[in-house]
């Protein structure tokens, strides 16, 4: 856990950077005021309960009402939000989610699938969203924005739309090389014990994915998931138009909207912890509409510069504390993982 609270440090070093070797100053941060920043965190905090929602949306449909109460199961999804915002590329969220689900009694292989089905319904949305805002940008002459947004974007929904076709027709396994590597590094009973539970869980998945893309109703779900995640991400959205627009700033809904798509779509690439500095930079390069290549200078004289990191602190930095408590909630409380397992080996032994 101490690496998640350097993850947090780390991801404040471009904020002092700026501070210190640019004109714009802590003032010049939060000159935006204090409504228009709390309402930038309030639109984030609905979007972060929104796909808390989801999350317990999909149990209901794909596991059982009866699993855990709708609090405890948001708070779950919302500490796994904590570890997706502090890796590269928003990864890592799901095994807190899938580890809580287990450690409530719900088989391993729709566990899995429940995460999946986040990760189509934020992958798919996020895709097409990011789609549409390189396109519009494209039309709006940021040549260079639109088609990195689009190039960024077009592998990660192409992996994650071969995952789901492949699942849905075959069993998948560990691929050759990973087994290699599991085998060097680990022993081999531990190695033995890893592949098979993996490639059980991944058995499970995959028939869960076959069982719920020939439903009728399944699709249904996932169709109203992924409609959730598009209003989740309007948020995202108006969390940056209540902060420009006081300000001063031209910015409409759509723009607004369509510069903190192609903002999350550019903060995946695996290059910064959480996308920091990544997602400020998309939202800069779109909102300016940049042609080419941005130059640095051009980029810390920015008059939205300030705006911006008043943004990334209110939509980011502050929803971190909510989600570490969460977090801490599962893992340390009487509620927490680590318990649960002890009671389940005392029922057993």
């Amino acid at each position: 856990m101490k690496w998640r609270i350097i993850a947090v440090a780390v991801s404040l070093i471009p904020f002092l950077l700026l501070f210190t070797f640019t004109p714009v100053s802590p003032a010049d941060v939060f000159s935006v005021g204090a409504l228009p920043f709390l309402l930038s965190v309030s639109a984030v905090m609905v979007r972060i309960l929104l796909q808390a929602y989801r999350f317990r949306y999909f149990i209901n449909h794909f596991i059982g009402p009866n699993y855990s109460t709708t609090l405890k199961t948001m708070n779950a999804r919302i500490a796994g939000e904590f570890v997706t915002q502090t890796t590269p590329s928003f990864i890592g969220g799901e095994i807190v989610r899938i580890a809580w689900l287990i450690k409530n009694g719900v088989p391993a292989g729709k566990a899995a699938w429940v995460a999946t089905a986040e990760i189509i319904a934020d992958v798919f949305a996020g895709s097409i969203l990011a789609f549409i805002a390189g396109v519009v940008a494209i039309f709006s002459g940021g040549f260079f924005i639109g088609i990195l947004v689009i190039v960024v974007a077009i592998p990660t929904f192409g992996f994650w739309f071969l995952v789901v076709v492949m699942s849905a027709n075959r069993n998948l396994q560990l691929p050759k090389f990973v087994l290699k590597l599991i085998k060097r590094f680990l022993s081999k009973e531990g190695s033995d014990h890893l592949i098979s539970s993996t490639n059980i869980a991944l058995a499970d998945l995959c028939k869960m994915s076959r069982e719920n893309f020939t439903s009728v109703n399944s699709v249904k779900v996932l169709s109203v998931g992924m409609a959730i995640t598009f209003v989740a991400f309007a948020f995202q959205g108006i969390s940056f138009l209540v902060l420009a627009v006081p300000v001063g700033h031209q910015v409409g809904f759509f723009q607004s909207f369509m510069a903190t798509s192609a903002s999350t779509a550019l903060s995946t690439l695996p290059i910064t912890i959480g996308g920091s500095g990544l997602a400020e930079l998309g939202v800069w390069a779109y909102i300016t509409n940049i042609n080419t290549i941005p130059d640095l200078t051009d980029v810390l004289n920015s008059s939205q510069l300030s705006v911006i990191i008043a943004w990334r602190i209110a939509t980011y930095h502050v929803p971190l504390v909510i989600m570490w408590i969460a977090l801490m909630r599962i893992t340390i409380g009487k509620d927490s993982i680590a318990n649960q397992i002890k009671s389940k080996n005392l029922d057993n032994s």
